[in-house]
């Protein structure tokens, strides 16, 4: 993790990678620079690379690392970041020819992660994550795994400090799963209670930064963070919804991202199953974003991933008050789920949301009482 609390925010060189031929390869050049300033990162320099293939040896070409080695120097900037995934040896070229620590797209993202999770059970997620990420990319010591389990009598006769280090590795990627493995039957158990209590579950998913948390907030006066910045809310928060006739649940969760790192995936896999065993998804969509149908298709195939692509959904276009309709219109495509259009910043269409949910909520109600 990138350690920014306790000293001034370090600056890096941002390298923007497009290979092959994209009309719209940069098109997420926004979010990368977002995804960096979220992560409490001051952005010294922006260099765009476009290049058929990737470089087997630095990824970028030859050409431009001395050229990141030279502003590098001229700026005295020690870090780059990279918005692809790099293999172990890359990482290892490039910061020995930039002399600068050199992060991946899923280092940066797992970055923000770790500052981001509060409850015991993210941080042990993102742990894991982590030193699922480490294991793969191992290649010099890690001696503070060393210090955190206390070093001695640890390292047998003759082992090297790197299978040292994997062990430590392993051994603690297993107490976590063994953890989140417990929480995960305790999550089992709180389903059962509500099936037996026939309360639907409604969950709110989307692209991060859609608004998610905001909604929740205002359909539940729940108060969680809502900030306006990249994966805000890490931690599942669930509160009872009442409407006119009903009670549901409702669960506000981790918003998605282009290329969300598999590591990711498999260690939230104990919250995403809250969305896989969902009576209802509301998917978020900024309606402004020029992205907003690509990313709404991302946040569908990272929703087949984990086994929640036919559970009945509602579309959400939230940010209204950032387009006019003529606009809204324009962008969305008939025929799909059914659609709500608010501002939860401004209360706008709530009504017409609570009005939908409890239409839709009856059958599924009924469902579940059978």
């Amino acid at each position: 993790m990138i350690n920014t609390e306790h000293r001034r925010a370090p600056t890096a060189i941002l390298v923007s990678a497009n290979f092959g031929y994209r009309p719209n390869g940069n098109q997420f050049l926004t979010e990368f620079r977002e995804l960096v300033t979220s992560a409490g990162i001051k952005i010294g320099a922006l260099l765009e690379v476009y290049r058929r293939r990737p470089d087997p040896r630095y990824l970028i070409g030859s050409g431009k690392v001395s050229e990141i080695s030279k502003i590098s120097e001229q700026q005295k900037i020690d870090l780059t970041i990279i918005n692809q995934d790099l293999s172990p040896s890359q990482i290892r070229n490039l910061e020995k020819r930039t002399r600068t620590r050199v992060i991946s797209y899923t280092g940066l993202i797992l970055d923000i992660f770790a500052q981001r999770a509060c409850s015991h059970e993210g941080k042990l997620q993102v742990e894991l994550a982590q030193l699922e990420y480490l294991a793969t990319h191992l290649v010099r010591g890690w001696t503070h795994l060393e210090r955190q389990k206390g070093g001695i009598g640890l390292r047998g006769p003759g082992e090297k400090q790197l299978e040292t280090d994997r062990r430590l590795l392993r051994r603690r990627m297993a107490n976590i799963k063994s953890e989140l493995e417990r929480i995960k039957r305790q999550r089992a158990q709180r389903r059962r209670i509500r099936k037996k209590n026939a309360l639907p579950m409604i969950a709110l998913v989307g692209y991060t930064n859609t608004g998610k948390s905001t909604l929740f907030n205002v359909l539940t006066a729940a108060g969680v963070d809502s900030a306006n910045r990249l994966f805000e809310t890490l931690d599942p928060v669930t509160r009872r919804l009442r409407l006119a006739s009903r009670t549901v649940l409702i669960s506000d969760t981790v918003g998605f991202i282009k290329d969300l790192p598999h590591e990711l995936i498999e260690a939230f896999n104990a919250t995403l199953v809250e969305v896989r065993e969902a009576d209802l998804i509301l998917c978020v969509e900024d309606a402004a974003d020029p992205q907003r149908l690509e990313k709404y298709h991302y946040v569908q195939k990272i929703l087949q991933e984990v086994g929640a692509a036919n559970i009945r959904q509602i579309r959400v276009l939230n940010k209204i008050d950032l387009c006019d309709d003529a606009e809204i219109s324009a962008q969305f495509s008939e025929g799909c789920a059914s659609t709500v259009r608010l501002c939860a910043l401004e209360g706008r269409g709530i009504n017409l949301l609570c009005n939908v949910l409890e239409r839709e909520i009856t059958p599924l109600q009924a469902q579940t009482c059978n």
